[in-house]
């Protein structure tokens, strides 16, 4: 007989529209959902996640939680696994210059979306720490779309297997993290071709050359000023969208499942993610960001973090900067700021081009 846990949901009709009815849910139904075996240890571990759940969404007004493929991490596991670490500071050329960016263009709301093959579908990195290929992957694809009008969907695992990463700049390379800009450093000179070439294996493997037939190329990238929220608000809604960096290894990160995100409080760079648009929902405004998590973790694989303006967003220090965007060595605190550090460390390809093109 499936076994409901024990919690009081008397007040979730008060918590965020959206937020769903826990009432009766069971790990059995979770195990069912997504095909997982009984285990006691795991058991408890999804019934204390769920209470917390239930727990935020009945005290909750604007963000809701739901329960998800992460049900049966604790949150110390949950912070290994999204260890696919995202960009460097202090170390590649290429920052951009207020006169590369038009700030007098920058429309109130945008969502990239909205513009067809400009971003393609949700993808799931899996347990590899390759959010930073998928980062960049995703990037390419969006500024080659915006370039050329081509949509080709571009291979993460040619960057994971490839890309060199000789400093060890967020992590050792491959499943064990890397950054966008040594990415798009990368796709400069070696092309990226397709994910049908080159497909995901959740593995780093080796570099097969036999497998990269480019599609496309980039002629560099940018960098934009760490904690500018003007900068980063003018690429997105003028440029298209802009990989950044993240804190992700929060509950309310973990858990997300609708809503704007506030008060995150946490710094630690440790994820790698798309930003696709900002806009404002109820008076509130948010950026939007697509994840690497597949399609059934947040709003369809998305989130939406506040999005608090020029001069007014919330800072924090990141002491543990080799769990996230450091390169070896480079251990010094550092400020970030935004919503969970989303203003940290932003970058995008520039001067993309089908690969057919002379240059």
């Amino acid at each position: 007989m499936a076994r409901v846990l024990a919690v009081s949901v008397a007040t979730v009709s008060a918590a965020a529209a959206g937020a769903p009815d826990l009432s009766q849910y069971t790990y059995e139904q979770w195990m069912s959902e997504y095909g997982v075996n009984a285990d006691a240890e795991a058991e408890a571990i999804f019934n204390k996640n769920l209470a917390d759940i239930v727990k935020h969404n009945a005290e909750s007004e604007d963000l809701w939680l739901a329960p998800n493929k992460f049900m049966t991490m604790h949150s110390d596991a949950f912070k290994k696994y999204v260890k696919g670490r995202s960009q460097t500071r202090h170390l590649f050329q290429g920052a951009a210059q207020q006169t590369e960016l038009d700030f007098s263009a920058v429309p109130a709301s945008i969502d990239w979306r909205e513009t067809p093959g400009v971003v393609t579908d949700v993808k799931d990195q899996g347990s590899c720490g390759s959010c930073w290929a998928f980062s960049s992957a995703e990037t390419l694809e969006s500024h080659l779309a915006i370039a050329t009008g081509s949509t080709p969907k571009l291979s993460p695992q040619q960057i994971v297997s490839c890309a060199p990463n000789p400093n060890h700049c967020g992590g050792t390379g491959g499943c064990d993290g890397s950054t966008q800009p040594l990415a798009f450093d990368y796709t400069k000179t070696a092309g990226i071709t397709t994910d049908e070439n080159y497909p995901y294996t959740q593995k780093t493997g080796k570099c097969h050359t036999s497998k990269i037939d480019p599609v496309a190329y980039n002629d560099g990238h940018v960098e934009l000023t760490s904690n500018n929220y003007t900068e980063l608000v003018t690429a997105a809604g003028t440029k298209g969208p802009i990989a950044i960096s993240i804190a992700a290894s929060g509950s309310k990160f973990q858990f997300y499942g609708g809503g704007v995100l506030s008060k995150c409080n946490d710094y630690v760079m440790d994820h790698a993610v798309q930003l696709v648009g900002y806009g404002t929902d109820k008076g509130k405004d948010y950026w939007l960001v697509r994840n690497s998590w597949g399609t059934g973790w947040g709003e369809a694989g998305y989130i939406r973090l506040h999005r608090y303006g020029e001069g007014k967003e919330p800072c924090g220090v990141d002491k543990s900067p080799q769990d996230g965007d450091a390169c070896e060595g480079d251990i010094a605190p550092v400020t970030y700021c935004g919503e969970c550090g989303l203003l940290s460390s932003s970058s995008y390809p520039t001067g993309m081009r089908s690969a057919s093109v002379e240059v």
